[in-house]
Order: structure tokens, then sequence, then C-alpha cells
């Protein structure tokens, strides 16, 4: 694997009986890069992430995971990965401060990196709260300040913010961003497709076990971006779209002299459409 590549799927398949969940899986992710792996429930997101993290044994192909088989890994690759999954518990009968220091003991993470992630997770005002009485989003940020409280080199998230209201939505990406800012590599996996545009630098469209299409969210939303148009509104509130042409070019510039125009955008597909182009198929949140 190369210096940069912490991450490398190479022709992963996986059959239960006589169900094909994973067909032909290659990826790769790289330092400090979020790498967003996009589909709806049963495409094969967590089955992924649990042949990777050596939970589930491939069928066929090679996954490596910093350098090591993930059919072979060790004690210490745990030590330089964090996950957040819909079963990342939490004891729910100790303190905020207590869940967390239990870990950085088993970690051999000092007391002042408990602080630190307090503070990033905006949990610092609820260390003594019985982490029982915290609401949904709390408890999630929790589950991410116990995941990153040792610093991994690889963070794995499974739907993080699913179910959570937007402003802790919000907050968890600006988290994510910094992380990955930092040079932690992060491997997320979302129905959101508006969460992975906003934060991912690559996207792997998953349908029904099989990658569809790899890119970043723009190059895939400007690759199916066929008949380009232009969504304006005037001062008088009428709101046009035009498609582009020498024509409508005239037009626009036109209202442009005479200071007409309140805005403008272009209308390329979001990755939702994208994928419903792709696959025939409406992605089912």
């Amino acid at each position: 694997m190369e210096k940069n590549v912490l991450l490398q799927l190479s022709h992963i398949s996986k059959r239960y009986k006589t169900e094909l969940a994973l067909k032909d899986i290659s990826i790769t992710l790289h330092k400090g890069e979020i790498l967003g792996f996009l589909g709806p429930s049963g495409a094969g997101k967590t089955t992924t992430i649990k042949i990777i993290t050596g939970q589930l044994r491939q069928t066929s192909g090679e996954a490596k995971i910093l350098g090591t088989d993930s059919t072979n890994i060790d004690e210490s690759i745990y030590e330089k990965i964090g996950v957040v999954s819909d079963n990342s518990g939490i004891y729910e009968k100790m303190s905020v401060w207590q869940n967390l220091t239990v870990f950085a003991k088993i970690w051999n993470v000092p007391n002042t990196r408990v602080e630190e992630v307090l503070n990033q997770v905006d949990l610092a005002d609820h260390r003594k709260k019985l982490a029982g009485k915290l609401s949904k989003g709390q408890k999630q940020r929790l589950v991410l300040a116990r995941a990153v409280l040792h610093k991994p080199r690889i963070l794995f998230l499974d739907e993080p913010t699913s179910g959570l209201d937007p402003s802790t939505a919000v907050r968890i990406h600006q988290m994510l961003s910094e992380l990955k800012e930092s040079g932690m590599s992060i491997f997320l996996t979302t129905h959101n497709m508006e969460e992975a545009a906003k934060l991912c630098d690559q996207v792997a469209l998953l349908y029904q076990g099989k990658i569809v299409e790899l890119g970043s969210p723009q190059e895939l939303c400007l690759k199916y971006n066929q008949d380009k148009k232009y969504q304006i509104l005037l001062n008088n509130n009428t709101e046009i779209i035009l498609e582009q042409n020498p024509e409508n070019a005239e037009k626009i510039f036109g209202w442009m002299k005479q200071n007409m125009i309140q805005c403008i955008h272009s209308c390329e597909p979001t990755l939702e459409s994208v994928f419903l182009q792709v696959t025939g198929t409406a992605l089912n949140m």
C-alpha cells in the first residue's frame, strides 16, 4: 500500500448462502480524507465496515487496513481505529466523565485528553450527568467522543446523524471537518446524500451490493448534468429557468446590464438525483 493509503478494498464480495450481499467492491481511503459509502438500507454498507474491521470474513477479494490484511487483524490495529455504529452503546448508569475515563484507561490516554474531547463535542457542562439521562443527540456525541479519544488514524461512522435534530447534526458535521483537518481519515456510511455532498471528498454510490458510481460529489453531479440550465430570480420576484444557449446568454446579459437579476443558480443535479439516474430507483430515506 502507498504511504498515504490507509484503507484499500480490492474486488471484495460477500455471499450469505444464496444471497450475494457485496459484488466486486474496490475503494481506497487516503490520509486526511472523508470517503462516503452511500446507499439505502440493505445496500451492504454495514457489511463492508464489518469486513474491513475484521468482524466478518469476505467471500472473495482483499481488504487491507493500515497495511494489514483484514482477515489477520491484531490488537494493535484496533488501537488505531475508532468505530461509531448503531450498536455503539454507552454505560447508562455511569456519568459522562466516567464513560470516557474508563476508555481512557484502556487506551492509556491521560485525563487531559478527556477534557479535550468533552469540549470538542460540547458535553463539558454535562460531565456529571448520568449517560442514561442524556438526549439522543448528546448520547451520539458521547459515543463519537469515545471513538476519537485515542486519536485514531481511521474513524468509521455508520449513519452518525440518523434521527438527530438539525442543530446536533450540524455540530457533528463541524467536528468531522475538524477531525479531517487534523489528518484523521473518515469512512462514512450514510443514506443522507446532502450530508455526503457537504462532507465527503470522495463518494461511492452503493446499490444492491455494487458500487455504481465513484468520484467526488462535484464530479458526479457535473457528470450527470446532461441539460445545462440556470434558475434566475428577477427583481419583480419572477422565477425563470433557461437552458444554456447563445440566445439565452444574450437575454441574461441584458437583464444584468439593467440590474434586473436578484440571483442566479446553475441547475446541476444533486447526489440524490444522480443516484436516481444511475439506478432508476429513488433513494429510500
